[in-house]
């Protein structure tokens, strides 16, 4: 097909990534654990790794797990917020042969019992303070071998005896649990795990590029949570797309290592391969952020840092850049940051511009694509509200419902071709069915926009379009607009029945201005909608229900009547 977006790329990237160039994300991380040895991999909680810290403690691990028995491929679920085991985790899976299932570790017991059963996942390493969910469930799943880790395990000795006492006992975040320990369970604490491992060697494993790395569950948006199969040849090469478009920019560093704001939780695709995969590729130090909640605790974080690279979601933008501490801090050395996960609203980012002096580079991908597919240039000076051109190794069609190209210009389902892309849905052949096309584009589900140039802006999600009267509203495009109104800190629009024209559009809003009433929202949107495109409904609330990675649930706001 015709790629007009290679005209448009910034000098020094390439049409194609070297996506081949690691046999598998084991010999990838291991290739950076050799290069960067001596160089900080992280810091939580002002204690830090090396990268040969985590290369002796992976082995550890993916020696314990070997001594088990368990067969090449066995699914491994790893259960824990952004604390240094994760990283310790995923590798030590991977080098053992096995296969990673990131879990939400905020999941009900009803969301994980269904995601360990599907998986078939027969090992989890969790942190202590969710075990009790495990705890319900664990009799219906195939789990046998479970792995149970404390907040201060890998922060030294001494501060994380602080830390384990402080959190059991002081402020009481590990609900008491008990493990059923018959049919032939196992459970062992993580210290115990990598002293056994430590006296045992890891076994080589010939692990193939056609290999599954990870099973990375969708949000369960439209349905029943699914597992995105991705294959170790998927997500090696997604690394190696980003590495092409990222490296021109962050050259600018120059020989200072990169440092990583990890504030975005690594059991999600994005924090997954931008921050942790790609940022062991770089040798960067990722600033792990375990409760990226604590917006205080956020900030006094990033005050002892000089970061680099910010990849962050529109409402941790919108939050950090309406905090008056984080207005002080110094952005001398920020060069990029990402917005992705969800659609960056202009106001967010031009808020963020004048605070930091970085604009957003807004980029889009999915858990089914590795996920990056498309990204605005690292060089932009000011927000595009585009999701920007295809990376490279990258095509994207924007077809209609048959399944047909269409013009440049004309609104259409987004579908996504490149080495990226899942293998397929876990054990739901009728379901890969439902989004492959038979030339091997992966269809989104997003509406958007193909430009002359090959930049995409996305309209929005098929199932979140409003139909009033016979005409298309796009939530995307009156959340992008009211946002802007002074006094407005976040909204959201959704589509709830309405007698005359079908649907009408109800919004809700976070204000900042006590004073603002619904009358004076009314009348901004009067002066920027046509008549059909007008909310019917206005509803101020304290918050909007947000996903853990910050994503505004439209769903949860429909079940709201006028």
């Amino acid at each position: 097909m015709r790629a007009p977006w290679l005209e448009h790329y910034p000098p020094g990237v390439p049409a194609e990534a070297q996506v081949s160039a690691y046999r598998s994300v084991a010999a990838l991380l291991e290739d950076a654990f050799h290069r960067f040895a001596q160089r900080d991999a992280c810091v939580c909680m002002d204690s830090r790794l090396r990268f040969r810290d985590v290369d002796d403690l992976s082995q550890a691990l993916g020696a314990w797990l070997q001594s088990l028995g368990l067969a090449k491929g066995s699914r491994v679920a790893v259960m824990m917020p952004n604390v240094p085991q994760y990283l310790v985790a995923m590798a030590g899976i991977l080098r053992a042969g096995y296969v990673v299932v990131n879990v939400n570790p905020l999941y009900t017991a009803r969301e994980l019992q269904h995601q360990l059963k599907d998986s078939g996942s027969v090992a989890a390493i969790v942190l202590e303070n969710f075990a009790t969910v495990l705890e319900e469930v664990i009799d219906q799943t195939e789990v046998k071998h479970v792995v149970l880790t404390a907040l201060g395990d890998l922060l030294g000795f001494w501060r994380g005896r602080v830390v384990n006492f402080a959190v059991r006992h002081v402020r009481r975040m590990v609900p008491e649990f008990s493990l059923p320990l018959d049919a032939g369970r196992t459970v062992t604490p993580w210290p115990a795990v990598l002293a056994s491992g430590s006296s045992l060697s890891l076994r080589r494993v010939d692990v193939e590029p056609d290999d599954v790395a990870f099973l990375q569950y969708t949000g369960g948006t439209t349905g029943v949570s699914k597992g995105a199969v991705l294959l170790h040849r998927n997500v090696v090469a997604n690394i190696m797309q980003c590495e092409a478009w990222f490296k021109p920019m962050l050259s600018k560093v120059g020989n200072e290592q990169l440092t990583i704001v990890c504030a975005l939780p690594l059991y999600h695709i994005f924090a997954l391969t931008i921050c942790a995969l790609m940022g062991a590729h770089f040798g960067a130090m990722n600033l792990l952020i375990p409760n990226p909640r604590d917006i205080p605790g956020l900030v006094r974080t990033l005050s002892k840092h000089r970061v680099n690279m910010f990849p962050a979601v529109n409402t941790l933008f919108n939050a950090l850049a309406n905090d008056a501490d984080f207005a002080r801090l110094d952005f001398s050395g920020l060069v990029v940051s990402n917005g992705g996960g969800m659609a960056v609203q202009q106001s967010t980012a031009e808020r963020w511009r004048r605070v930091t002096g970085c604009p957003v580079v807004e980029g889009y991908g999915l858990s089914e694509t590795s996920p990056v597919a498309t990204s605005n240039r690292l060089d932009i000076a000011d927000f595009t509200g585009t999701i920007g051109l295809p990376i490279p190794s990258t095509e994207i069609s924007i077809r209609d419902d048959e399944g047909l190209a269409l013009p440049i210009g004309t609104a259409g389902e987004i579908c996504i071709r490149g080495p990226q892309v899942m293998a397929g849905y876990w054990n739901r052949a009728d379901e890969t069915a439902k989004v492959m096309t038979a030339d091997g584009y992966f269809k989104t589900g997003d509406i958007g926009v193909m430009d002359v140039r090959g930049y995409v802006k996305i309209v929005d999600r098929k199932k979140d379009m409003i139909l009033v009267s016979g005409f298309n509203v796009y939530p995307n495009e009156i959340e992008q607009v009211v946002s802007q109104l002074p006094g407005v800190l976040e909204c959201a629009a959704v589509g709830v029945p309405d007698e005359k024209s079908g649907e009408a559009v109800k919004l809700f809003v976070v204000k900042t201005d006590l004073t603002l009433a619904e009358d004076d929202v009314a009348r901004y949107c009067r002066d920027n909608f046509t008549a059909y495109k007008r909310p019917k409904y206005i509803e101020f609330r304290d918050e909007l229900p947000k996903s853990n990675v910050g994503k505004i649930l439209r769903r949860e706001l429909r079940s709201a009547r006028a």
